[in-house]
């Protein structure tokens, strides 16, 4: 087998696609080929040979073998799934950018993601280049995954190479994923387009994208939730269990504020968010889509697979402290709430969605606080988020024990409060003849 596995086009490919074209009809006559062929690369000299092995015909479609519900739970399941936004980083940008496509393909053939240039999808649906198509060689011919897959090795198909006729206006590289642990291939990467993908940077983009996806699956995979601080002085800190050798361990990543927004923000919305809702949640006022996926793109190379996009969501699910206070309110467990709660979320943050959470929070404490009839968690929320509250010290006054040192403090703290604010005083604050006025 010759070790030219990348196509050679010339200046001119449609004629070259024209002359390989006359020796694939002659082989489809006869089914020989001249020991020589100029031209024609021996790499595909064999495939043509394999395809007509594997009785593949030039009418038929290759089958689509998984769809709906069952490709989704197949893909989710997948190995690869781990390492999809990685290829998207390497290969599916430049895809989406021209007019071509990324494909992911399982160790089978069955293509688990096909993205990109929408008009490209449209034309590759033609020909059933579609998630949960079958695209190895014995059911679709000469084809850069199948044929990648078929000699586990990077390879280039050009035009007319193809086997089948209807696949031959396209031309597509491919490499091959393996298991770093086993060797054992998990699929392929393939970049699939026009004349344009006939050069060898494309070869050299599937390449480093299947090697780059390699290395990431040797990293230890995260197992169970992870855990974002967000809230007071543990701002920016997510903690992770991973699996290193079968060894469960923790580490903690410290994460810049941006970074902690755009979690805080997936966290919220569970169900994703678009890059423009994402952006509207995070800046001011209008931010170039370039910033946010720079910004998304490094938080990816901290956290692996943990973000996935379109839309922009968690892969996994990811508890936080923030959420622990909201369920505590929820229960209507105030003390559990301000035991959970360290300080406001993100305080040194401006984005809006940040800062109508931070208060929605702070106001949901306020006013469980006000209407509770437990002294203690009271005077704990008012020491931490309601030190300047005159309501909330007068709510504690009220409901201290009498003779309490609880509520000698809260009148103290009353009195101070109104003559800051300018307020006049209320002699014999919280005493009984207060408290029959004002019953709890």
């Amino acid at each position: 087998m010759g070790s030219n596995w990348l196509a050679e086009v010339g200046a001119d490919p449609r004629a070259r696609a024209r002359e390989i074209g006359h020796v694939h009809s002659a082989f489809l006559i006869d089914r020989q080929l001249p020991c020589a062929v100029p031209g024609l690369r021996e790499v595909v000299a064999r495939s043509w040979e394999r395809s007509v092995e594997a009785a593949v015909g030039q009418d038929a479609e290759p089958p689509v073998t998984l769809s709906g519900g069952a490709l989704a739970e197949y893909r989710a399941a997948h190995p690869l799934a781990r390492v999809i936004e990685v290829l998207r980083q390497v290969v599916g940008t430049a895809a989406a950018d021209g007019e071509h496509l990324m494909a992911v393909a399982d160790a089978e053939g069955r293509l688990l993601w096909v993205e990109g240039d929408r008009d490209a999808r449209a034309r590759a649906a033609r020909i059933n280049f579609v998630e949960g198509a079958q695209w190895d060689e014995s059911h679709a011919g000469t084809n850069a995954p199948g044929t990648a897959l078929a000699l586990d090795h990077e390879v280039q198909i050009f035009a007319t190479e193809h086997f089948r006729h209807q696949v031959q206006p396209w031309t597509c590289a491919a490499a091959p994923i393996h298991d770093p642990a086993t060797g054992g291939i998990l699929g392929v990467v393939d970049v699939t387009g026009g004349d344009i993908v006939a050069n060898p940077h494309s070869l050299a983009l599937v390449r480093a994208a299947a090697r780059t996806a390699e290395g990431e699956l040797w990293l230890p995979q995260p197992r169970g939730p992870a855990v974002l601080r967000a809230l007071g002085r543990h701002e920016g800190l997510l903690r992770i269990q991973t699996s290193d050798q079968g060894v469960l361990q923790e580490r903690e990543l410290r994460l810049s504020r941006r970074h902690t927004e755009i979690l805080v923000m997936l966290i919220l919305h569970q169900d994703g968010l678009t890059g423009e809702q994402l952006s509207e949640q995070l800046y001011e006022s209008p931010a170039c889509p370039t910033t946010l996926r720079a910004e998304l793109s490094r938080l990816r190379r901290i956290l692996g697979d943990l973000i996935a996009s379109r839309p922009y969501r968690l892969t996994r699910p990811v508890r936080a402290d923030f959420l622990d206070v909201a369920d505590a309110l929820r229960r209507g467990d105030l003390r559990a709430a301000v035991d959970a709660y360290p300080g406001p979320l993100l305080p040194s943050s401006e984005g809006p969605g940040v800062s109508a959470q931070r208060r929605w929070l702070d106001t949901r404490l306020r006013a469980a606080a006000l209407g509770c009839a437990d002294p203690a968690p009271v005077r704990a929320w008012a020491e931490r988020g309601g030190f300047g509250d005159l309501q909330v010290w007068e709510r504690l006054a009220l409901i201290a024990p009498r003779q309490s040192p609880d509520r000698a403090v809260a009148a103290a703290r009353v009195r101070q409060l109104r003559a800051d604010y300018g307020l006049p005083d209320q002699p014999g604050f919280a005493d009984a003849t207060y408290l029959q006025r004002h019953p709890n």
